[in-house]
């Protein structure tokens, strides 16, 4: 959610690939993502501490036998604080992603929130001072023009301030994705993923315990909806990255816009103006051209805007 060493996923040899395959998965991913959303959205009346702690803890749950059956030697590192900095920016990202979505659109709130392409060249230039090319700058004006045309500042943003809480998890996202780049240089993919999960877990347990309120029929589907479709996010970007690199499928990351389009018109009949959609538009274009302008680096840091890392981990290690 960069510029240099961001993980590798795991690719096949050339001839093995099938591009097609690639973009598939991806889209299918980004669905999920889209599901992901729309449950966390359903479940506007349950606090926010409960969900993202069944969105990590499912995930952990489901993800952590793969990773421990390569032993524990996959969980050394001499860099824990930066895990504990990658995974709280992230959480927030996800906090402040659930507490928007349940006051505005699905779509906006989607789109909103996977703008961190908008943001990673910002955060690295400010953390690591790495320069930003013009063209990616070009490309950031046309994406931040088509946010506020979907925030549409005025004094009622003050009142209800949800969009403007979307677009703060993007840049959570980016300071997280930003920090990934960094422990990719020095940790395996594995180490990353569970770190995430586990400090994730650990750190929205007390909100949840502090804002626990027992679900009511759906209500749980919800909160199991929020878990699995994250897990399947990231199992589908995995298989994704074994048929295709980055720069050839990130773009496609923006089908998750028209999946909660879609979901939020048969879901809540959620209609866009004229305005935000033209400001849709142009996020979608500024976003992905400043994917292409950065690099296959950058478009593998938007792959991981929701779904954080494409792991390696169905892969034997030595």
């Amino acid at each position: 959610m960069v510029n240099s060493s961001m993980m590798n996923a795991p690719i096949l040899p050339e001839n093995n690939r099938d591009l097609s395959k690639g973009i598939f998965l991806i889209v299918v991913a980004f669905f999920c993502v889209a599901m992901m959303s729309a449950f966390g959205k359903a479940a506007a009346d349950l606090p926010t501490g409960p969900l993202v702690f069944f969105q990590n803890g499912i995930s952990l749950l489901l993800f952590a036998p793969f990773i421990l059956l390569h032993g524990t030697k996959e969980l050394r590192t001499t860099r824990f604080p930066l895990h504990i900095v990658r995974a709280l920016t992230g959480l927030l990202s996800q906090a402040l992603f659930f507490i928007a979505v349940k006051n505005i659109a699905l779509v906006d709130a989607v789109l909103l929130a996977n703008a961190a392409p908008l943001f990673i060249p910002i955060v690295a230039l400010l953390w690591m001072r790495t320069a930003i090319r013009p063209a990616v700058i070009a490309s950031l004006l046309v994406g931040f023009v088509g946010v506020v045309m979907i925030l549409k500042p005025s004094a009622e943003l003050l009142k209800d301030p949800a969009a403007l809480i979307a677009i703060s998890a993007a840049a959570f996202s980016a300071v997280a994705l930003v920090s990934v780049n960094r422990l990719s240089s020095t940790d395996k993919s594995d180490t990353i993923l569970f770190y995430y999960f586990f400090i994730s877990t650990v750190a929205t347990l007390p909100f949840a315990f502090m804002q626990w309120q027992t679900p009511q029929g759906n209500q749980w589907l919800y909160l199991i909806g929020v878990g699995v479709f994250m897990a399947l996010s990231q199992l589908f970007i995995i298989l994704a990255y074994k048929h295709a690199t980055a720069a050839q499928i990130a773009p496609f990351n923006y089908s998750v816009v028209i999946f909660s389009g879609i979901i939020g018109w048969m879901a809540w009949h959620a209609a866009l103006d004229m305005t935000a959609l033209l400001g849709i538009a142009l996020v979608c274009a500024g976003g992905i051209a400043s994917i292409l302008f950065t690099g296959k680096t950058q478009a593998h840091a938007f792959t991981l805007s929701h779904s954080h890392h494409a792991q390696k981990w169905t892969q034997p290690h030595e």
